[in-house]
């Protein structure tokens, strides 16, 4: 996703309304070094990492894309995708049936270096595609691209937050036929609640459109995901 030059610097005003999550989630530092691996079908939870492999995956073929390896061990905790920063954007794409429907997806990723976006989630809404940005445009914009035409950084669902390296972060997706709702760290209150009736849905233009239809990118950053699955929602859920 290349970013246009005026915004690669946060304005003061968004840095003053910046929330700081400095430390992580408690669960996360809990269970760093010793994360329990989830059963696959333990409250309809469906696995998209093995913990050995890329398996499912694929390298996203973005140019000067850095190498993405699997670390059983990451930092001597559970297994985790390790994506090494590139010229621009790095990542994977999922190569097995993506999530479809209504849905939820949850991983956990890690900022390991760099200054923009260390989780570019794209996944699929109906019969379109969106990316949730974390940490993008100097390292803390995260929203969705696109709604309208209106990408991350422009859109309702722009937030600003500050994440600190080497901290695991608990991301959770729902897509419903009229909602997209992200929870942060386990938060009682979806971070995002985007009403998408009558909206147009859509990728933002250029090489992160090779994510589609299931896919995780950084931007000229090193991060790390784990914990990365996804169940189906009976129709009818908000």
């Amino acid at each position: 996703m290349a970013l246009p030059p005026r915004a690669t610097i946060l304005p003061l005003s968004a840095l003053l309304v910046a929330t700081t999550f400095a430390t992580g989630c408690a669960c996360c530092q809990r269970h760093d070094g010793v994360a329990k691996a989830s059963s696959s079908d333990a409250g309809g939870w469906r696995s998209l990492f093995d913990g050995k492999s890329l398996a499912g995956w694929k390298e996203t073929d973005f140019g000067g894309a850095g190498a993405v390896t699997v670390d059983p061990k990451f930092r001597g905790g559970a297994p985790a995708f390790v994506i090494n920063a590139g010229a621009t954007l790095s990542g994977i794409t999922l190569t097995n049936p993506p999530p479809a429907g209504d849905y939820e997806v949850e991983l956990e990723a890690l900022k390991i270096d760099g200054g923009d976006f260390f989780c570019g989630l794209t996944f699929p809404v109906g019969n379109s595609h969106a990316t949730l940005v974390m940490g993008g445009w100097g390292g803390a914009t995260v929203g969705i691209s696109s709604i309208d035409g209106l990408d991350a950084s422009e859109n309702e669902t722009t937030r600003f937050l500050t994440f600190a390296k080497d901290k695991w972060f608990h991301i959770r997706l729902r897509v419903t036929k009229d909602r997209i709702q992200v929870w942060l760290d386990r938060q009682e209150k979806p971070e995002i609640d985007q009403d998408i009736v009558d909206k147009r849905i859509s990728m933002r233009f250029g090489e992160i459109e090779l994510s589609m239809p299931f896919g995780i990118a950084t931007y000229q950053t090193s991060s790390a995901v784990r914990s990365v699955k996804w169940r189906p929602l009976p129709a009818r859920a908000k």
